[in-house]
């Protein structure tokens, strides 16, 4: 099989922002809102619409593609063979149910395993960040520099504050000096949006210990495509089918993070 990436990728960004369109329409609706795992993990009625619009849109056009959605309108997949898209309708729920800012769409597409085209799209601020393998990336028209090391003193992490107490998934004490040692921390609610600033030198790592590959599948190609590096927080690379914690950094600063903070 051999991908069209210029027909993919010119749909890929039209669907997105048609998507973009719908979502800002639906802030003068009434939101069906549901909870998931826990009364603090929201899905509501246009996350579903925007999911089962996109996967229309797959079908019709690329009825050989498969498709990994967090909403349950994709496929049953045990592997990453052929082309596969991973797509989060609204990533950072939370953020567009109470605020209706900071939340973002995320697809990834993959070509056996390997990521080729990455989109992280503020639908708010109308920012698409957009990455092509081999192509670099761009944030709208324009593109963006290649990530370069920095110092943890003048660095901007971005974690949430629930990793920096204690908790059952990690050993909050040293991010709390991670934490203390870096320039500034920031938590912006939206995994695919704070991974879309390292990939635009906005932010010089991200770290969580608890991400699906729909929150992390675009923001991780265009982290890689900028010269970055993307792995769990034991170095090792993630799973796309399934969860992972995650650490992606600018080079340098990845390696520093992993050696003097995430080592045991």
């Amino acid at each position: 099989m051999t991908a069209k990436w210029d027909e993919i990728d010119q749909c890929a960004q039209q669907w997105i922002r048609e998507a973009g369109e719908r979502i800002r329409a639906s802030f003068a609706e009434k939101l069906t809102i549901e909870t998931k795992a826990n009364a603090n993990d929201l899905v509501t009625n246009v996350d579903r619409g925007i999911e089962q619009f996109f996967a229309a849109q797959i079908r019709r056009r690329f009825p050989d593609h498969h498709l990994l959605g967090e909403e349950g309108f994709g496929d049953p997949l045990e592997a990453l063979d052929g082309i596969v898209w991973i797509i989060d309708p609204i990533d950072g729920t939370m953020n567009f149910v109470h605020q209706q800012r900071h939340f973002a769409v995320s697809i990834g597409v993959f070509a056996d395993g390997v990521g080729q085209l990455g989109y992280v799209y503020d639908v708010v601020a109308d920012e698409l960040y957009w990455a092509r393998k081999g192509q670099g990336v761009w944030l709208n028209g324009a593109p963006l520099s290649r990530l370069r090391p920095v110092p943890i003193a003048e660095s901007v992490i971005a974690v949430n504050a629930t990793w920096l107490m204690e908790n059952r998934r990690l050993d909050h004490r040293p991010l709390v000096r991670l934490a203390k040692e870096a320039r500034g921390t920031r938590s912006y609610g939206s995994a695919a949006l704070e991974l879309a600033y390292v990939a635009a030198g906005r932010l010089d790592a991200y770290l969580s210990p608890r991400l699906s590959p729909w929150d992390f599948a675009g923001g991780m190609v265009l982290i890689e495509e900028a010269g970055g590096v993307v792995t769990n927080l034991n170095g090792a690379p993630l799973d796309l089918l399934g969860p992972n914690s995650v650490l992606a950094a600018k080079p340098g600063v990845h390696e520093e993070i992993l050696q003097r903070y995430l080592s045991r």
